[in-house]
């Protein structure tokens, strides 16, 4: 009895075409295949220009990480969005105890000219 091959179900696996690649496995969907897939991943597909040599760049660390370079660039942008939200609560979060611990500063009128 022949072994099968197990390819682990990630990202990486299918944008490389490790994943679903080998024709004897492909069947005819009708509808909208690709939207039913992006739904199903919670991916939305977008258009961007980015300039040759950030793609380039790209593909080499993916190439060093062995990932394909578009599911690098979602995981730099998801690290991104992340640490810009943590530094963003952090300053809301300051702003909001330093009201608490100062709530005299809110209650003053404010200063005029004369005074």
């Amino acid at each position: 009895m022949d072994e099968v091959k197990r390819i682990p179900a990630t990202d990486e696996a299918w944008e490389s075409g490790e994943l679903g690649g080998d024709p004897k496995f492909a069947r005819i969907f009708e509808g909208d295949v690709q939207s039913r897939i992006d739904d199903a991943m919670a991916m939305q597909p977008i258009s961007i220009r980015l300039p040759k040599s950030l793609i380039e760049t790209f593909k080499l660390l993916g190439q060093v990480h062995g990932l394909g370079y578009q599911p690098l660039m979602r995981r730099a942008l998801a690290r991104f969005a992340e640490a810009e939200m943590k530094l963003v609560l952090r300053a809301v979060t300051t702003e909001q105890r330093q009201a608490a611990t100062h709530p005299e500063k809110d209650d003053q009128p404010p200063k005029t000219a004369a005074g």
